[in-house]
């Protein structure tokens, strides 16, 4: 089942990735390397739960079980936390704010 909302996500999100944004370049010059299957998967996710097809890559942490990729969204880049296997399955997909400060 989660195989399926993952593939029905990414359906859905497939155009609004074409909007998305990737920021890699730490040094201000312009990021070079595609999304890879997890970020594109996270991004597509996230993007989905959130209704906002502003999003773009925080952080990407590799691991062996699940990869840990935080997504910004909005033009504040709200953080999301999104766990995904190595094949691109989105395990989780939670927000990373702070919401009992808000």
């Amino acid at each position: 089942m989660t195989a399926i909302k993952t593939l029905a996500g990414l359906a859905i999100c497939a155009a609004g990735l074409a909007a998305c944004t990737m920021d890699t370049a730490s040094d201000g010059g312009s990021a070079a390397a595609a999304p890879s299957l997890q970020e594109q998967a996270c991004l597509a996710g996230v993007s989905n739960q959130t209704n906002n097809g502003e999003v773009t890559v925080l952080s990407n942490e590799f691991s062996e079980a699940n990869s840990l990729v935080m997504i910004g969204v909005g033009p504040d880049r709200a953080p999301w936390r999104c766990l995904v296997s190595n094949d691109g399955v989105v395990a989780e997909i939670s927000s990373a704010t702070d919401e009992g400060a808000l």
